[in-house]
């Protein structure tokens, strides 16, 4: 017996310094989940910037557990670590992304990075406060406002003063301005202040983070390109720059009992994406379609119910028009499950965004927006990725390769010049019109037919049925006619098809026509652009931008507000 009570005290001794190398080792993945907790916590705030921005908890852990055995191994645990949360942030960027709008895409970029450092304590809620609301409630720092400089305005004069309490790197800031207004003037007057030097040694003694609340005193109109920049120093280029509409992608995320949805905006249409998509996939002829609206649920369920036992596909379009269907769509989807539903059927939705929208759909979802993406490069690269540009017989099938490669570069710089000077307000459009890929597509094959049709390259025709047809079309106003038909005159010209020299697109001729070359060299002329066009590029003076850049800031910091702020993310909730 002895024996015996000697041995189990020998096995308790051993268990219990099993446990305790057990809680040690469990103790080092620690950091790891304090880490990833926080990103959850901003994939759920984003809730308030839009409803439809929903994620279930089973998604994020599942798509963690990929990162896990997708991240680069290593024998030591910390190295190991921060592998597994640089593939994880980048991989919950990237899905999220795809679910995005464009103006929130950034936003979320900001966010992670944000409350990434707050939780490493290299931020601090103040300063973070002060980014969002300029410090209202923080007392000012008693020092006037120079004389004879109405540059610096009452308001900006008073968030400097704040910011002086707000940091206390910035506790000198209000009195160097006042010492050195002349100095700082240069930030003020600067085209690009984000990528100014501060004066008096600032620069070099603020972090990247304090020299953004100096730039929100003195030039509001420019703190959206200096968070861009700020999120590319801390986390990466990769960050500012979302990932394209890939339908194939998020095809290979779903399965037959995870739905797919397109959240619309204004003028998106995804339709001839996805029936395209479905002929290339085989199911051109098995993809039922039904538009939403009264009286159309108990057809869209007999569709859903038919596709699931033949393995076909379902849109159903538009689905914000029947939000009192919803809950017994919600019903539906609960009910398709794997072991009673063909794994060949798939479910597609579109909607704008809605708040009687199920969340259980939302959250059990794969969420994609297809809208142009922001900037002249990114929309300029989007129209080469799109059908049928994208395609190597139609962009090499020319008969007359030349003329026909320069007259589309062109097509998708007007394209992309139309839209993004809708952000410019009745400055860029009396009208906002709703200008969209589909211009873009019959544009482009009727320029392939016209050039191949014809000896010589007949622009009159083309100028014709691009400005009074496809985008004319859609224009309205005499006034918008005159700008289109006066752009289209200045590309759609002889000069543009001269090899000797490169065809400006713009007065600086930062934007121009790239010599001959195939697909892939297009898309490296693209990328040696800058991410945010000047307004020269629209043919427009600098101060255009002031007002734009102004509804920029605040649309975002709204927005951030809206998040909970910058910092914190944790306590109770749910996924």
């Amino acid at each position: 017996a002895k024996a015996v009570s000697n041995e189990i005290q020998d096995k308790e001794v051993a268990a219990e310094a099993t446990q305790r190398e057990i809680d040690a080792a469990r103790k080092g993945y620690a950091p790891c989940g304090t880490y990833n907790a926080v990103l959850f916590f901003c994939i759920r705030d984003m809730a308030g910037v839009d409803p439809m921005y929903q994620y279930s908890l089973g998604w994020f852990i599942a798509l963690f557990v990929r990162s896990i055995q997708g991240s680069e191994k290593a024998d030591d645990l910390a190295q190991r670590l921060g592998n597994i949360n640089d593939h994880f942030t980048y991989a919950l960027y990237q899905n999220i992304c795809r679910s995005l709008f464009e103006k929130d895409k950034l936003l979320f970029a900001f966010l992670l990075c944000t409350r990434v450092m707050a939780a490493s304590g290299s931020l601090r809620p103040a300063e973070q406060q002060f980014l969002l609301t300029g410090g209202v409630g923080v007392p000012e720092a008693d020092v006037p406002r120079p004389a004879g400089h109405e540059w610096l305005s009452a308001k900006a004069w008073g968030e400097m003063c704040r910011a002086a309490n707000a940091s206390a790197a910035l506790a000198a800031l209000p009195g160097h301005v006042a010492q050195r207004p002349d100095e700082w003037r240069r930030i003020y007057d600067s085209v690009s202040p984000e990528v100014e030097a501060l004066p008096g040694g600032f620069h070099a003694s603020l972090t990247p983070f304090e020299r953004l609340m100096v730039l929100r005193c003195l030039r509001p109109d420019k703190v959206v390109p200096a968070i861009q920049a700020f999120v590319a120093a801390s986390f990466g280029q990769r960050f500012t720059e979302p990932p394209p509409f890939d339908l194939g992608g998020s095809y290979k995320e779903s399965s037959c009992a995870s739905p797919l949805l397109f959240v619309l905006s204004t003028g998106s249409d995804p339709t001839a994406a996805l029936l395209a998509f479905a002929e290339s996939m085989g199911y051109g002829s098995k993809i039922a379609a039904i538009s939403m609206g009264q009286g159309q649920g108990p057809k869209a369920a007999a569709l859903i119910a038919a596709a699931r036992k033949a393995g076909s596909w379902v849109l159903l379009q538009n689905c914000h028009l029947a939000p009192s269907w919803m809950p017994a769509l919600e019903k539906i989807c609960e009910s398709i499950k794997p072991d009673n539903t063909d794994a060949d059927f798939r479910l597609w939705m579109t909607s704008m965004p809605s708040p009687a929208f199920p969340v259980s759909i939302l959250q059990g979802s794969v969420k994609m927006t297809n809208e142009p993406p922001a900037g002249l490069r990114a929309n300029l690269r989007r129209s080469y990725a799109l059908d049928p540009i994208g395609s190597p017989e139609f962009f090499e099938g020319c008969s007359k390769p030349g003329a026909f490669k320069a007259l589309l570069f062109g097509l998708c710089f007007l394209h992309a010049f139309v839209q993004e000077r809708r952000k410019f307000g009745p400055i860029g459009w009396n009208i906002p019109y709703g200008f969209d890929d589909g211009d873009l597509r019959i544009s482009a094959r009727q320029l392939r037919m016209y050039i191949d049709d014809n000896a010589d390259v007949p622009f009159d025709a083309l100028k014709y049925a691009i400005g009074e047809c496809n985008y004319g079309g859609r224009v309205t106003d005499d006034k918008d006619r005159r700008l289109l038909n006066t752009l289209l005159s200045r590309v759609y010209r002889p000069e543009i098809l001269d090899v000797a020299q490169p065809f400006k697109l713009s007065e600086s001729g930062t934007y121009v026509v790239p010599p001959e070359g195939d697909h892939g060299s297009y898309l490296a002329a693209l990328d040696a652009l800058p991410a945010f066009p000047q307004p020269e590029a629209f043919g427009l003076h600098d101060n255009a931008d002031i007002t734009k850049d102004l509804q920029q800031t605040a649309s975002m910091l709204d927005a951030l507000a809206l998040t909970g702020g910058g910092g914190g993310g944790g306590g109770g909730g749910g996924g």
